[in-house]
């Protein structure tokens, strides 16, 4: 067995979907036996592939991109005690290796052992380690005794795929922006932001026991989406200078009790600015909307270096953002990537029980290989839906064709 068909990052805005070949069980060129195969069963694109679809990260060409992945295991190596042939599993982005002190200590996102420029590995993404990218046929994965979610019934994951598809990375992001903004019984939460990750903010945000919930954004038809699939409040972005004056007609009073950036560098700014990218623009937003003594959570990328930002700071990694605001405020700012290990196996057992149905809220749109470049030109142009690829075609099924509540207990109206 030797091909490998995967989404190969060639440039600015250009994929392709080559041969990469099969996956070996190595790690820096040595053979090791802690690692399994997978056949792709499900695997995403996600907003963060699109920084490197648009060419604003140093990732290099031919990289196989993609992240958010879903399989069977189909090969395992010696070592491998917890997994058995045939077992279905998610994987978490963060590659980790499950010994080192972050790891133990539950921040397997910045993992001190699986990356050799920097804390925190991921499947093909720039500068997170020499991992092969998950839009494929077939992948890799070390430590998987440590990294892999297996789903405890083999057929009920089938037939949920396309809910649990979403446990590798967005639906875990939303919730960890949530849990980090300190949403709790009765918050007010605005979010920045309503494409995927704003969404599973959002929903997150209910979990937890939001009463309100407001999007902003300056896509209407995702605002739109927003409103009608979890009832949120929105506030269109390009109409409004000042997004405090919206909130107040909202909820009486001009500020929430958390925020959440689900947006990050690539920003653009609101009222007249909403037409070009300002990198700070969801930052400073939440440190004014927010209370004193309130929380943010900004699962939203940042880079270190940003050389094609349309500003000097942004370049160099350091967004002018409000910090003396937010220092007079009193708020606590989490930010980096999110440890899906933290959280997955609890959204999991959400998703099999049905408290949440994913797929209608983030209009899953399951596509082949041979989509991927219309795919990936539509979601960067902000199409209000999360594609995800079927390699297998077993999602196309799984669709829901009738309008259900999005949210066990809540339903828009």
């Amino acid at each position: 067995m030797s091909a490998n068909k995967a989404v190969v990052y060639k440039g600015p805005y250009t994929i392709k979907v080559e041969d990469i070949g099969y996956p070996e069980m190595k790690v820096k060129g040595k053979s090791v036996n802690h690692g399994v195969i997978l056949q792709i069963l499900a695997t995403n694109i996600c907003g963060s592939d699109l920084h490197m679809y648009r060419g604003r990260t140093d990732i290099e060409p031919q990289t196989p991109l993609g992240h958010e992945i879903t399989g069977m295991v189909i090969e395992k190596g010696h070592d491998v005690e917890q997994l058995e042939i045939g077992d279905i599993v998610s994987v978490p982005f963060n590659v980790a290796c499950g010994r080192c002190r972050n790891c133990k200590g539950q921040d397997t996102h910045i993992c001190l052992t699986t990356n050799d420029l920097k804390p925190g590995a991921a499947y093909g993404f720039a500068e997170m380690g020499p991992w092969q990218g998950g839009q494929a046929e077939y992948i890799f994965v070390p430590y998987a005794d440590f990294n892999l979610l297996k789903f405890p019934d083999r057929e009920m994951a089938r037939e949920k795929l396309i809910e649990l598809t979403m446990l590798s990375d967005i639906f875990p992001t939303g919730f960890h922006g949530a849990i980090t903004a300190g949403v709790g019984v009765g918050a007010t939460v605005y979010i920045a932001g309503a494409g995927p990750v704003g969404l599973c903010a959002a929903i997150s945000s209910y979990l937890l026991g939001a009463a309100c919930v407001i999007i902003g954004d300056t896509n209407n038809d995702r605002l739109e989406h927003a409103q009608n699939t979890l009832g949120c409040e929105t506030i269109n972005l390009t109409e409004h200078e000042v997004i405090r004056d919206q909130i107040a007609e909202i909820l009486r009073v001009p500020e929430v009790d958390c925020a959440i950036d689900a947006i990050g560098y690539e920003a653009h700014g609101h009222g007249h600015k909403s037409n070009r990218e300002v990198p700070s623009d969801a930052l400073d937003t939440i440190v004014s909307v927010t209370r004193s003594g309130g929380h943010l959570g900004v699962p939203g990328v940042y880079l270190s270096l940003d050389p094609k930002s349309a500003s000097l700071t942004g370049k160099i990694g350091r967004p002018a953002f409000e910090f003396g605001r937010a220092w007079d405020k009193g708020l606590s700012i989490a930010t980096g990537q999110t440890p899906v290990m933290r959280y997955n196996r609890q959204l999991m057992t959400a998703i099999l029980f049905d408290r949440v149905k994913l797929s209608r809220i983030l209009n899953t749109t399951p596509i082949s290989f041979e989509q991927a470049e219309e795919a990936y030109s539509q979601f960067e142009q902000g199409v209000a839906q999360k594609f995800v690829f079927d390699p297998q075609g077993l999602l196309r099924q799984q669709v829901p064709h009738r309008r259900e509540a999005a949210l066990t207990g809540y339903q828009a109206e």
